[in-house]
């Protein structure tokens, strides 16, 4: 089962995060989500857990508890939203001329 953990304080590392799920049972993987250009924690994370039964025991329990002074919720992560493609940018291209080698005839 995939756990989605939210509210965590941005001193928590992937260590930490599976730590406080090792107690309830086997954690496949834990990631403390991290923003792409400063690599700091955006104040989630995800852990996967092998055993549904020991993941909702988690679940269950650590939904609400503190960590660092956090009230941290924990819930079954949801399947991501397939957003559109669109490739961005938008709108028509168009060519205002410029640009050219000064050819002149």
């Amino acid at each position: 089962m995939n756990i989605y953990v939210s509210n965590l304080s941005f001193n928590v590392q992937d260590e930490d995060l599976k730590g406080f799920f090792e107690e309830y049972g086997e954690v496949s993987s834990a990631k403390v989500i991290t923003d792409k250009f400063t690599g700091r924690s955006r104040g989630f994370g995800f852990v996967e857990m092998s055993d549904d039964a020991a993941a909702q025991k988690a679940i269950q329990e650590l939904d609400g508890a503190t960590v660092e002074g956090r009230a941290i919720k924990v819930s079954e992560a949801k399947p991501r939203e397939q957003r559109p493609n669109n490739g961005g940018g938008g709108g028509p291209r168009r060519n205002f001329g410029g640009g050219g080698g000064g050819n002149r005839w």
